[in-house]
């Protein structure tokens, strides 16, 4: 096949992925092909002769791929920020989105000699990954419930240590369990925390509804069910001085601030938008109580 062929057969799959309501057919169906490929999505045009056969094969995943089967089940990862991060049945898929709060956390704790950073509903431990190659002096410990997450947790650990990683703590529990995080009271520079926020019955696409964990998702009638509870943890686990960041959906810019704005250990909360300008997560700083 030519570089013409192929390029003509990538525009016919994203056309296919485009009529099933793929949200991205083009990057998708260059994004398979580099896949099937073993190059870069950037160097499609630079690609060799390929072998007639291969073409039945990108058809098979472009099927696959308009059967709303998300993209990064496809092709068993997804980057976020420095970290390549192994995904599949059973965990979160890391979106993009979320990439605000890694930007915002490496920034916040960049004159923090050797930080302590927990990761709490660490799904498959994209965040902690991500900050671990930002700041390989750091502590970094992810803690996640679900058991088939923690094993892709555990799993990314071990590449991203094999790779030459710094070493990541990964605790399985639920971060409500007081025993289990007893030893991390007031010792946090930064929490991170991606909860499932979504209010109970919210459309989502399918590659949410029918891929994603539910219990990684949704969140009680309006969406606050694990984030209340959670605030005072993460309040708990900060030192004073330390910051937090909370990913939160699109309809809490308001409520979210405004729990922990009524925390009195917390002060500077901030609503922070996404690369798509929507309100989608909320910083804090914990501050000393006044005695007396």
């Amino acid at each position: 096949m030519s570089r013409e062929s192929l390029r003509a057969t990538i525009l016919s799959a994203s056309a296919a992925l485009d009529a099933a309501g793929v949200p991205s057919p083009t990057v998708d169906a260059e994004e398979l092909a580099a896949y099937l490929l073993a190059v870069p999505r950037t160097r499609l045009g630079m690609t060799p002769l390929v072998e007639s056969s291969w073409v039945q094969q990108y058809r098979d995943l472009v099927a696959r791929r308009a059967q709303r089967i998300p993209l990064q089940h496809l092709i068993g990862e997804v980057q976020f920020g420095r970290a390549r991060i192994r995904v599949g049945a059973g965990v979160f898929i890391p979106r993009p989105e979320t990439e605000s709060i890694l930007a915002w956390a490496i920034d916040a704790i960049r004159t923090v000699p050797a930080p302590v950073i927990i990761d709490l509903c660490s799904g498959s431990g994209a965040i902690a990954l991500a900050l671990s190659l930002a700041r390989p002096d750091a502590r970094v410990i992810a803690v996640e419930r679900s058991p088939s997450a923690l094993a892709w947790a555990r799993r990314n650990v071990c590449d991203h240590i094999a790779a030459g990683g710094s070493p990541v703590e990964v605790r399985g529990g639920d971060f409500a369990d007081q025993r289990m995080l007893a030893d991390l009271d007031a010792v946090a520079d930064l929490v991170t925390v991606n909860p499932p926020y979504v209010p109970e019955g919210t459309p989502v696409d399918p590659e949410v509804g029918c891929h994603d964990p539910p219990e990684a998702v949704f969140a009680g009638p309006d969406g606050l069910a694990v984030i209340r509870p959670l605030i005072s943890v993460v309040a708990g686990l900060l030192k004073v001085g330390g910051v937090l960041a909370i990913e939160h959906d699109g309809t809490q810019g308001r409520s979210v601030p405004a729990l922990l704005a009524a925390r009195r250990v917390l002060t500077d909360v901030s609503e922070h938008d996404d690369l798509t300008g929507r309100p989608r997560f909320v910083t804090a700083r914990r501050v000393r109580l006044a005695v007396g």
